[in-house]
């Protein structure tokens, strides 16, 4: 009985070092990265784009994650984001002060505008993802999808396995390497070096995958008996605040560019 009632409390009670973030439902956080990103397509622009990363970088103490952290997983957008604007800065429609331009491409004050705006809309998009699944479990997810969003059971168990043996396909990886290494093969010809591991952990996937798809069947998670779970997923009121943030940061972010005057339509 004792043990029934601490695990009941501890549904309840958040747990040390918790963020407020990790007791929003997985699904939820689903449609909150919707919600943070499908608004800023409907125009291109910088102003709408610069505030919704600032009102979102306000809200890294909620997620539990530390900035460095954000930074670290942000660092690919950054390096790649800028080759995003290249097609813009040389292909767009030129318009004002025209600085180069050879056959197709120009490079004009406009040209220049969409790029940077290209550029930043796509760090806006991607930073909404890194704040909100940048601490949710894998088990978690399964549990909000398959009783929440009502997706079939077997997908989201299937899901779930093949994401739980990417960290496996990390070690299989680095032992390869050192295996290579410590038999003197490892030192030159990096590109045929990685294609050569890169067939050997296909093979070693395919062997996984039908290992682990049989002994899942064994088990029963193929069968079309309905499934119970040992950890409920529900929504809660929190969910709705977070909702409503995700709505206001959006809203206002919107009413900028239109103050500022810069909100376009991308069909305009």
């Amino acid at each position: 009985m004792t043990a029934v009632d601490a695990r009941a409390g501890a549904e309840d009670v958040e747990t040390e070092g918790s963020a407020w973030l990790d007791g929003v439902n997985p699904v939820t956080k689903i449609v909150l990265a919707l919600l943070l990103s499908v608004p800023l397509l409907a125009s291109i622009d910088v102003t709408s784009a610069l505030v919704a990363i600032a009102l979102q970088l306000l809200c890294i103490p909620l997620t539990g994650l530390g900035a460095l952290t954000v930074l670290k997983r942000m660092l690919p957008i950054l390096v790649f984001a800028p080759i995003a604007g290249v097609s813009m800065l040389l292909y767009a429609e030129p318009g004002g002060t025209v600085y180069w331009s050879f056959w197709y491409a120009t490079i004009s004050d406009d040209s220049i505008a969409l790029a940077v705006a290209v550029c930043v809309r796509v760090l806006a998009l991607a930073l909404p993802t890194i704040l909100l699944f940048g601490r949710t479990d894998p088990t978690e997810l399964a549990d909000a999808l398959a009783q929440v969003a009502k997706l079939p059971s077997r997908f989201v168990l299937g899901v779930l396995a093949g994401t739980r043996t990417l960290g496996l396909f990390l070690d299989d990886w680095r032992s390869m390497g050192l295996a290579r290494r410590a038999r003197g093969v490892g030192d030159s010809g990096a590109i045929r070096r990685f294609f050569s591991m890169a067939f050997v952990l296909l093979v070693f996937a395919v062997r996984r995958g039908t290992k682990l798809a049989m002994a899942m069947e064994a088990r029963g998670f193929g069968s079309g008996i309905p499934r119970t779970w040992s950890r409920p997923s529900r929504l809660h009121p929190r969910d709705l605040v977070a909702l409503l943030g995700a709505a206001a940061i959006m809203a206002l972010a919107i009413a900028a560019a239109v103050a500022a005057g810069t909100f376009r339509f991308v069909w305009s």
